[in-house]
This record gives C-alpha cells, sequence and structure tokens, in this order.
C-alpha cells in the first residue's frame, strides 16, 4: 500500500472484495483517483470521505447493494458519469443538482428482468433543481412528476432520456422540452398503466432510437411527426410496446425507410399483417411478439430485402408458416418462440426454411 496515493483508477473483478475498511483507506489516500467502480460489490454502505475524492470522474454502483448515496456526493464537482442502475439505493440527496459537471446520470431499477410486464422498471424522482444539470447527456430514468418536467426542456445536451409513469397529461409538457434537445438520439417512454395514451407529436430529426411502452391513440402513426419520412429519417430502431393498435401499422410505418430494427410487442390487435414489396429496405432485425389475434403474417416478394433475423414469438392464432418466409433470401435466423407441436410439424415439413437456421420452444 506504499503507492496507495498514486491510485488513479479502480474496477473491481471479484464481487467478494473491496471491504468497507478498505474503501475507506481509499477514499482518504487516493485524493486524485478518476474512476472508482465498485459494481456488483454486496457492500451496503460507502464512505462520507468519497466526497473527498475531488478529481474523481467515475463512480460506478451498478447491481450494488449500496442502500443510501451519502451527502458528501455533492462535494464531487467533477464528476462526470454516476451510475446507480440497479443498486439499492432509492432516493438521491438533494445535493445530487449540485454537480453541474455531470454528463451520464443512471438510477434505474428492473423490476421484471423478462419485460413480460406493462411496468418492467423504476426510476427516480430528481429533487428541486433538474434544469440546473445542464451539461446532462444521459438521464435514465427519471420518474414523470410535475416538478422535474417543468425544467426537463433545459437540459438541452440530453442525447438519451428514459420517463416512466408518464400519463397524457403530461405529454404536452414533455413534448415541448423534447423539441428543446437536438441532440437527442435515444428516446423510452413508459406510460403510467396500459391504458394511458401516449401522445407526442413532436418533429425530432435527430432521434435514431425510439421506445414507446404505452396506448397509442389511433391515427397516432400517421399524425405524429416521429414517425414520417421526414421526422424520423434518422430513425433505425423502433420499439413499441402495448399500443393496442387496431388498424394496421406497417403501411405507416413502411415510410421509416432507414429503420434496421423493429419490434411489436403487445403492439397490435389485428389479424393480419402483410409486408409489401419495396417495404423496409434496410431491416435487419424483426421481432413480433404476443400479438393474440394474428392468424396470419404475409411477406411480399422485395420485401425486407436485408432480413437476417426473425423471431416470432407467443402468436397464439397463427396456424401457417407464414407465406412469402421464402423470399427472405439473406435470412440468417429464424426463432418461433412459446408454439404448439401442431405448429412444430408444420415447421419441419416446411421446404421454404430449409437451409435457414431456425430455433423454438414450445408452449407450456
Amino acid at each position: 500500500f506504499s503507492s496507495i496515493h498514486r491510485l488513479r483508477t479502480i474496477v473491481t473483478l471479484d464481487n467478494n472484495m473491496p471491504s468497507f475498511t478498505l474503501l475507506l483507506l481509499l477514499c482518504k489516500e487516493s485524493r486524485y483517483m478518476t474512476v472508482l467502480e465498485l459494481r456488483g460489490l454486496p457492500i451496503k454502505t460507502i464512505p462520507e470521505a468519497i466526497g473527498d475524492l475531488f478529481n474523481l470522474r467515475h463512480l460506478g454502483l451498478r447491481n450494488s447493494k449500496v442502500k443510501m448515496l451519502l451527502r458528501s456526493i455533492e462535494k464531487l464537482s467533477n464528476l462526470l458519469t454516476l451510475d446507480l442502475f440497479a443498486s439499492g439505493i432509492h432516493d438521491l440527496p438533494s445535493g445530487i443538482v449540485k454537480l453541474k459537471k455531470l454528463r451520464h446520470l443512471f438510477v434505474e431499477k428492473v423490476i421484471d428482468p423478462y419485460w413480460k410486464g406493462f411496468q418492467c422498471s423504476s426510476g427516480m424522482y430528481i429533487p428541486n433543481g433538474l434544469g440546473k444539470l445542464t451539461n446532462l447527456q444521459t438521464l435514465q430514468a427519471l420518474e414523470a412528476q410535475d416538478d422535474s418536467l417543468r425544467h426537463l426542456g433545459e437540459l438541452r445536451q440530453l442525447r438519451s432520456l428514459r420517463l416512466l409513469n408518464v400519463k397524457q397529461m403530461h405529454c404536452g409538457r414533455i413534448g415541448e422540452s423534447l423539441l428543446q434537445m437536438r441532440c437527442l438520439s435515444n428516446l423510452y417512454v413508459n406510460a403510467s398503466d396500459e391504458n394511458e395514451v401516449l401522445l407526442l407529436n413532436v418533429l425530432l430529426p435527430s432521434l435514431q432510437k425510439l421506445s414507446l411502452r404505452g396506448r397509442l391513440a389511433e391515427g397516432a402513426l400517421d399524425e405524429s411527426p416521429l414517425f414520417q419520412a421526414v421526422g424520423g429519417q434518422n430513425l433505425y430502431s423502433l420499439i413499441l410496446f402495448w399500443s393496442q393498435l387496431r388498424e394496421d401499422p406497417l403501411p405507416s410505418l413502411s415510410q421509416l425507410s432507414n429503420l434496421t430494427s423493429l419490434q411489436f410487442t403487445r403492439a397490435y390487435n389485428g389479424e393480419q399483417l402483410t409486408f409489401l414489396m419495396g417495404w423496409f429496405p434496410k431491416l435487419k432485425i424483426l421481432y413480433l411478439t404476443d400479438l393474440p389475434n394474428l392468424n396470419r403474417l404475409e411477406i411480399q416478394q422485395g420485401a425486407m430485402a436485408s432480413l437476417e433475423k426473425l423471431f416470432l414469438v407467443n402468436l397464439n392464432n397463427m396456424t401457417e408458416v407464414p407465406p412469402g418466409i421464402e423470399f427472405l433470401i439473406p435470412l440468417k435466423y429464424l426463432a418461433l418462440y412459446e408454439i404448439t407441436s401442431d405448429f412444430l410439424t408444420l415447421l419441419r415439413q416446411c421446404s421454404a426454411i430449409r437451409g435457414t437456421r431456425w430455433a423454438y420452444s414450445l408452449r407450456d
């Protein structure tokens, strides 16, 4: 330990160490430390002296058992990244807003690791003063609350944002805030419950990844600039959960010609989806999951000409192998999960998928 004062970076690889005593020693003796990564550690507290690490740029407590963030954290004036993802911490100290240089804040907790239910994760409320964190580029995840949303638009440097527990009445203010974020490339919005309608009629030309978890109003795909050719020109990943759409969403979404990944989970209540020639020319990955009424999936020649992976999961009413699947020439992997034994027999007899690597699981 004679050179402990020279330490600049600590990354724990073994979740059995370091002890609280060693951490305290490090905080007192290694004042110039820049990276302290303690992910996965079973420790429940961190030393108050952590606030003395004035040069610290990165503090990682992801998946740790730490239950409380001490007030001394506000002294870390050079901190750029604070990672509390899936830790035991439930509340942020009010002094968090004093970290003016903070760029990346991860505070999300996973409730359902399989993402089967509607509320699969929770975020945190940011104390008064959210607008002071003007250098934030990543905020994952913020619980929607009037006080926080009022200042959300002041975070103009945001690149990645996850919003949870959003109500329809919040959407107007959220939309106004999003317009201020000219660099926003990744947006995830989770409604407060499965019947709450998400209305985000905003033009976000820099957006690359969009995930919406909640009900969409009929016509939203045609009316919102998010899904238009101009507004979605840079969008390459789109995930729709629990949208409960009655009309076929594909004609509207086919304008998003740069999509490389598309996922529907409980997003569509109709009976048929048809991919027409020329649609989704760059799409490489398609997930169709938990579409209870879907009984026919048709793929025309020339549709999804770049598709490499197709996942069909828990499509209870499908009784035939999708017509036109043989047109997916680049297809490298086909996954069919939660199927019946009768459907498995059809797959084994289907000449259209010979030569394609495929996997399956049977329904319980």
